[in-house]
């Protein structure tokens, strides 16, 4: 039995508190926790929900429109989980925005469950357990998934390569926003929902629109896509309009590529993604625990800051050390 006990049954049946004592599970780094996570993971009944990926520019409005789309989308039966990935802080690691308190209504619906983990340093703003707390959500019998992510460097790319859909919000603005706009970004999006498209904003959002739209129509052809897409729409969280418009669209697109097999091709090249950067993470932790080789890293950093040892023979002699050193015994797990 591991330090913590989960009602598989309670979770599977709905229950919240299940589902946010699963969810703490996962996050944690013990690795008796670790194993406790596995086995939990491993044993979920498979439940599929439509994930979609939520991110844009600070003041855009994120929550608010969350918060307005989630209370639309539980008032049409479905039931909503929300994974808020909070910038961490420097000092404590903790989440800093605390997402339940800026969704108040939407956090006390039944239907709905609010989770703001902080990023932790992960790469790309999302946390290092999104993935796995998505499976939770949806084998507790949440049928829409929304992740938000920090939304700085790579996080509009990690949470893309864990989600079905990609929605990019953005506020109005003239051609200098455009130009502001990554390309890349722009690449990856399948929805720009240009958010506060209301009173005197509201002119200015439907051009904003239109300039995003024409700037899609220059991107190249994605073969994921039908025609007309990725495309751009007006929207507003303050008086919910455009709302239901926009939900119409996501289900449109992600109905045709559930047809194509579009998406369950796209979940395959996922997992596998998501091993690859296990794996990834794993080979740092397992060198960060071997005190031979965190001796030896001590020593290398001050090597290469000084200029005596290019950073690649350095990261060279670290792998060496650590696949030249023998194989630790495993402790069996306790029954």
């Amino acid at each position: 039995m591991g330090r913590r006990s989960i009602d598989v049954e309670a979770l599977c049946a709905g229950n919240r508190t299940a589902l946010a004592r699963a969810i703490t599970l996962i996050e944690s780094s013990r690795p008796q926790d670790r194993q406790d996570a596995r086995d939990l993971l491993t044993g979920l009944p498979e439940r599929t929900a439509l994930r979609i990926g939520l991110s844009g520019t600070p003041g855009v409005g994120k929550s608010t429109f969350i918060e307005a789309f989630g209370l639309m989308l539980v008032a049409a039966g479905h039931r909503v989980a929300v994974l808020a990935v909070d910038p961490s802080s420097a000092r404590s690691g903790g989440s800093i925005l605390g997402d339940k308190t800026r969704m108040e209504q939407l956090s006390r619906a039944p239907e709905a469950f609010i989770r703001p983990s902080p990023s932790q340093s992960a790469l790309g703003g999302v946390a290092r357990r999104t993935r796995e707390a998505i499976r939770l959500c949806e084998a507790a019998g949440h049928d829409i998934v929304l992740v938000e992510t920090v939304g700085v460097g790579q996080s509009e790319t990690m949470v893309a390569d864990m989600t079905d859909l990609f929605v990019l919000l953005l506020a109005p603005g003239g051609g200098d926003e455009l130009q502001g706009v990554k390309r890349g970004i722009m690449e990856i999006a399948d929805l720009i929902l240009v958010n506060k498209a209301d009173g005197d904003l509201r002119a200015t959002a439907v051009r904003t629109v239109a300039d995003y739209a024409g700037a899609l129509r220059l991107l190249r052809k994605r073969p994921h896509d039908p025609e007309g897409w990725p495309r751009a729409m007006p929207v507003s969280a303050l008086d919910n309009s455009g709302l239901e418009e926009a939900w119409q669209a996501m289900q449109d697109l992600a109905d045709w590529r559930r047809e194509t097999g579009i998406l369950v091709e796209t979940r395959r090249k996922q997992a596998v993604q998501w091993m690859e950067r296990e794996i990834e993470q794993g080979l740092r932790t397992r060198l960060n625990a071997d005190s031979q080789v965190r001796a030896l890293l001590s020593d290398l950093r001050v090597s290469v800051a000084n200029g005596d040892i290019p950073a690649e023979a350095a990261a060279d002699m670290a792998l060496d050390r650590f696949l030249s050193a023998p194989v630790a015994p495993q402790t069996p797990d306790a029954p």
